[in-house]
């Protein structure tokens, strides 16, 4: 049996996430599909990440089992070949067996763009969330520190989260702007399910003086869903880089 360790990047505006879902279509269906048309028998992949419904991917990871003998080379240029124009596999190579996508993952690195304007993109659409109020980049950059480190992040962890443990560390956090493009970047080494969006929803909060910088600590030490700001639209988000 060979394992192939596959990088792919997607624009997730179509897709129900990653996983596979019984009643829409994902990420996770569209490969494992193709797999099947080029190898003529049913693949499982195991991806490294599920992702939100509209969510895209930057760096993508998934490896799958098969014995048949087609090259690394060959799984690339069959998948680019068949998939939909909005899916590109990146690399892939044969691993050892016992490497799995996910539970190899030692980190993550998520951007979430935000087109600060009041007037339409029409190249930015599903591509960045368009926020119409000025952001104050330097008083979210400085506000966005108060995530780094270890904590626990039930209270911006959304309802309906398999997670017991609610504990990450952030290694990095920090906003930047490049004309009328916010980019938030967050990095760890784990996130729950919707974490990075109320992060977003969170700083958003601070900047409209809904709540200030200092109560970030408190949010977090509250442990409560509520306590923190609203969930960011998902078209926004990207899994940018993905570390082993």
């Amino acid at each position: 049996m060979r394992n192939f360790k596959v990088m792919m990047s997607y624009n997730g505006f179509a897709y129900h996430g990653f996983q596979r879902q019984e009643n829409a279509i994902a990420i996770q269906q569209i490969i494992e599909e193709t797999l099947e048309k080029i190898t003529g028998e049913k693949i499982i992949i195991y991806g490294c990440s599920r992702t939100d419904t509209g969510v895209h991917a930057n760096e993508y990871c998934f490896n799958f089992l098969h014995s048949n003998s087609i090259t690394c080379n060959g799984v690339v240029r069959s998948l680019n070949s068949l998939l939909p124009d909005d899916i590109g596999i990146k690399s892939c190579e044969e691993v050892s067996c016992d490497f799995h996508a996910r539970y190899h993952c030692k980190g993550k690195e998520y951007i979430y763009l935000i087109h600060n304007s009041n007037l339409k993109n029409p190249f930015l659409k599903d591509r960045a969330y368009r926020y119409g109020v000025t952001i104050n980049e330097k008083l979210l950059n400085d506000a966005s520190k108060a995530f780094v480190g270890t904590h626990d992040f039930k209270s911006f962890c959304s309802s309906g989260s398999s997670s017991t443990n609610t504990v990450r560390t952030i290694e990095k956090c920090e906003v930047t702007r490049d004309g009328e493009i916010v980019k938030i970047l967050v990095k760890g080494n784990g996130f729950l399910y919707n974490m990075v969006r109320i992060m977003i929803g969170t700083l958003l909060f601070v900047n409209e003086g809904k709540i200030s910088s200092s109560q970030i600590e408190d949010i977090l030490n509250a442990k409560e869903r509520r306590k923190a700001g609203r969930t960011a639209p998902a078209h926004g988000l990207y899994l940018n880089k993905i570390y082993y």
